[in-house]
């Protein structure tokens, strides 16, 4: 499941309810999973964020209907009974980068 793009109930800030949103599965547990969050506003990019578009070979594999950016400053655990269904995947020079920037961000 590791690498896979789901959908996700992802809650609204204000928390008054959700909406079904693209999430990449960065790790897994038996019970759980932790993702970070995906968003086509590609306005603000940050250092934290990946844009996955036409540009990467394998974008296709993703099954993002547009252009996105992977935030992730935006990571959550959540139980794996809530996702709603598989979208597709990251692979190769996605994977690659998505790997680095992880890299980057979480060195300690």
């Amino acid at each position: 499941m590791k690498g896979k793009i789901v959908l996700i109930p992802f809650p609204y800030t204000d928390l008054t309810g959700s909406k079904p949103r693209p999430a990449l599965v960065l790790a897994e547990a038996p019970e759980d999973v932790v993702v970070a969050f995906i968003s086509s506003r590609v306005s603000h990019l940050t250092d934290s964020c990946l844009l996955i578009d036409e540009s990467y070979p394998d974008y296709e594999a993703t099954g993002l209907k547009t252009a996105s950016v992977l935030r992730l400053d935006k990571v959550a655990t959540i139980a794996r009974s809530l996702l709603i269904g598989e979208i597709g995947e990251v692979t190769g020079s996605i994977k690659a980068d998505v790997n680095k920037k992880l890299a980057k961000i979480f060195r300690l």
